[in-house]
Parts: C-alpha cells; sequence; structure tokens
C-alpha cells in the first residue's frame, strides 16, 4: 500500500551536482523534495571557471551557470530550497527529525548528498584566487593549463596522480611536499618518479600564492624548512592535492562510516545502514569525485527512495 503523501517526503541535504539530480527527479516524481542548501550553495563547481568535461556543453560551461540552470531545472518541477545547513539528525524514525539551524523539519525519507571540502592551505591569496589558477581537480581543470608551469602541493597517492595526469598538459610539473618523503604508496611514488616530466621539492610549503591584485596566478612564494628561507617561482596554476573532507560530521554515530568519514552504502545502490537514508556524489565516493559521477550515484538515490515511498 502507497504511503500517505505528507508535506515533506523527501528532505535532500546539499546543493551540488549530486543534491540537484535527487531534487530533479524526485520532483517529477511528484514528491516536492525539500532541499537544504548547506553553507556553500551549488557545491565546490561554484569556485571553479570552465567545466568541459560535463556531457552536453560543447564549447563548456562556467560551474556556477551549470549549477544556477541544475537548481532552475529542479524548481521547475517542484523542488523547494531552505537556506541553512544540517546540524543534527534523529533517524530513529520515519518520520525523520532533521535539524537546520533553529528549526526541525520531519521527513519519510533522507538524502545526503553534502559533498567533501578539499583542503585548503588556509592561505588568504588561496581563497581570493580559487577558480582562478588555483584548482582542487586536475581532471577537471587540467585542459586549462596547455603549455604551462604548474605545480601540485601534496606527498600522498592523490597529489601522485594529479601530478602525472597534468603532464599530459602542461609544460613543467612540480610537485610541492612540506616532508622529506612521500606518503603515497609505493605504486603511486613509482609512477610519479619514473615520469621524467615531474619535478619534485621537498621540505617546502607555499607560504604565498601571486598575484591576487591581477586575479591570476603568476607565482608562488616557497619556504624551504631546512634551509629556512624563502624563494619566489613563477607559475601559473597551483593544483592543491592534500586530501578532502567528507561533509558528514553531523551523521558520526547515526549511520556506518569509514575511518575518513565517507559514508559506508549496500553494494551496487545508495541505500546505507539505515532504512529510509540515502546517499550520494562525493559523501560515499572517495576516489572519483567528478559532476557525472555525483550525477549518477544521486540519480539511483533518487530512483531507489521513490521506490519505497511507493511501496
Amino acid at each position: 500500500m502507497m504511503r500517505a503523501k505528507r508535506a515533506t517526503d523527501v528532505i535532500i541535504a546539499g546543493t551540488g551536482p549530486a543534491g540537484l539530480t535527487a531534487a530533479l527527479y524526485l520532483a517529477r516524481a511528484d514528491r516536492e523534495p525539500l532541499v537544504i542548501e548547506g553553507d556553500q550553495p551549488g557545491g565546490q563547481l561554484t569556485t571553479t571557471t570552465m567545466v568541459e568535461n560535463y556531457p552536453g556543453f560543447e564549447k563548456g560551461i562556467m560551474g556556477p551557470e551549470l549549477m544556477d540552470v541544475m537548481r532552475k531545472q529542479a524548481e521547475r518541477f517542484g523542488a523547494r530550497f531552505k537556506s541553512g545547513t544540517v546540524n543534527d539528525v534523529d533517524l530513529s524514525g520515519p518520520p525523520f527529525k532533521i535539524t537546520v539551524g533553529e528549526d526541525t523539519v520531519e521527513c519519510q525519507a533522507f538524502i545526503v548528498a553534502s559533498g567533501a571540502s578539499a583542503r585548503h592551505l588556509g592561505l588568504e591569496s588561496e581563497e581570493k584566487l580559487m577558480g582562478k589558477g588555483v584548482s582542487t581537480c586536475a581532471t577537471c581543470d587540467g585542459a586549462l593549463y596547455k603549455g604551462k608551469r604548474v605545480i601540485v602541493v601534496g606527498g600522498g597517492d592523490s597529489a601522485m596522480e594529479e601530478a602525472t595526469f597534468l603532464t599530459k598538459f602542461a609544460d613543467k610539473v612540480t610537485i610541492v611536499h612540506r616532508r622529506g618523503e612521500l606518503r603515497a604508496s609505493k605504486a603511486m611514488q613509482k609512477k610519479a618518479r619514473d615520469n621524467d616530466e615531474v619535478n619534485f621539492i621537498w621540505d617546502t610549503v607555499v607560504e604565498d600564492i601571486l598575484d591576487p591584485e591581477k586575479d591570476e596566478v603568476t607565482g608562488v612564494k616557497l619556504h624551504s624548512k631546512k634551509k629556512d628561507e624563502t624563494t619566489q617561482m613563477g607559475i601559473d596554476g597551483v593544483f592543491l592535492a592534500i586530501g578532502h573532507e567528507p561533509n558528514t560530521a553531523f551523521l558520526k554515530g547515526h549511520v556506518d562510516m569509514d575511518d575518513h568519514g565517507y559514508i559506508r552504502c549496500e553494494r551496487d545502490c545508495c541505500r546505507t545502514s539505515v532504512d529510509g537514508v540515502f546517499a550520494c556524489g562525493d559523501v560515499m565516493d572517495p576516489k572519483y569525485r567528478q559532476v557525472a559521477t555525483s550525477v549518477g550515484t544521486d540519480c539511483r538515490a533518487a530512483m531507489d527512495c521513490e521506490a519505497l515511498l511507493s511501496a
């Protein structure tokens, strides 16, 4: 028997590609989903410039524009939006109780699409130049740096993979690592070391990124920890590969997660350890983190959610 429709059948946490895809599917199913915008409405794509690897846009599309189009499409079919961030949940239902600021709303199903945040260096110049020469995704932005000079900050598997990928486009790729040895797996270290186009600068941190006043990256200030001296290096792009943090703190103790905070889902679907709670996009994907993969998982989550509500 179909469950009686309530004021809020579904709440979706997040308005990145994953959250908006789920909103579109469930809105078209006449569920009028309530979408919680989060502290960065539109997700990480709002900090990028040109997106060229998402199907359907021959000449590419600006990240903020893509998110705006996705939002309007979901709104057209009846998706509703609420500003704020989910700060607490009660998943003992259904109905589930989702707390946003001082408000608590109930739902029969809950989709977590709150994404993951790339770790930053904490520099003021870094934030000003994000999407203007500073990037957290080589797969997304690498093709924009043909014939240019870039650095990759980090020493793990992601840094090795990003640096190797960037050699397809950039004229010079340099890995800047704060330690004297890499923490990447031996296989990934070998892959990077064996690539003659990848260079290394050891025991060094990025002290500043130039030049916010020009609204583009022109270089970096590097501080050598061993020599205790700062030098300047001319480059065109900075790729941050120092890890991501899934935005799942509000779910700790409520659903099954791995040691890094990524939500564990059942194989081949987006169901979590709690019946009626689904996860999609970067909160359950520590590997790919692409627009297309986020959209794909949230399509599945939305369809599974609709099947549950219609049971």
